[in-house]
């Protein structure tokens, strides 16, 4: 298999992290979306990542169907994520906050660095919806005991904000507050201290803007 994308992407990476933790070999392509927009086209017409080139030559597109793929793969017994059921209804709805979460904040990189003309309006938007979302999570990994949100075993959810948390201290610098929202704080320590985590990363460097 090979992943098209660059680890400063939370998306990128939480599939990387995926397919590191299920044991799949894969061929990583650091493209950039920007730079290297016209060797993705060929395999992603939207010229988006992560896109994942299987072994028989199917390309899949969007993180969460790239997931999916991975999940039916392995099997519902090693599957980080419930088959069905409110647990795997609850799991999908972190997902998708963390990964809405993380579109925020890529967006109001875009406007900082794409756009003479910022909308201040658009910007307080992101921010408020950036905050909303870590609320919310914040109030949902605080009230788990569990060493991971879903119980004992790391699961996609856990993945997804752990990768969103560091793709936003990085490209936003002072919008995360440890103190806060402690509980995701710890949450994002506990990820990154994973082997996987450490070994698949990117420093986002912020243009100037």
């Amino acid at each position: 298999m090979i992943l098209i994308g660059q680890y400063d992407s939370p998306f990128v990476r939480r599939v990387a992290i995926a397919l590191r933790l299920y044991g799949f070999a894969f061929e990583h392509r650091p493209w950039s979306i920007f730079g290297d927009a016209d060797k993705i086209a060929p395999f992603n017409p939207l010229r988006r990542v992560p896109t994942l080139v299987l072994d028989d030559g199917e390309v899949l597109i969007e993180s969460w169907a790239i997931l999916d793929h991975l999940d039916e793969c392995v099997g519902k017994g090693k599957a980080m994520i419930a088959s069905a059921g409110a647990v795997r209804r609850r799991a999908l709805k972190t997902c998708a906050l963390a990964t809405g979460l993380g579109d925020k904040a890529v967006s109001l990189v875009y406007e900082r660095v794409l756009h003479a003309e910022r909308s201040d309006l658009w910007m307080e938007r992101c921010r408020t919806q950036i905050s909303g979302v870590l609320d919310a999570l914040e109030a949902e990994r605080g009230n788990i005991k569990s060493p991971w949100w879903f119980g004992e075993r790391i699961g996609h959810a856990d993945i997804a904000v752990g990768c969103v948390l560091r793709f936003t201290k990085e490209a936003h610098p002072g919008v995360f507050d440890a103190g806060r929202w402690p509980a995701l704080a710890v949450h994002a320590e506990a990820c990154e201290d994973l082997p996987a985590f450490c070994e698949i990363v990117q420093p986002f460097l912020a243009p100037e803007g």
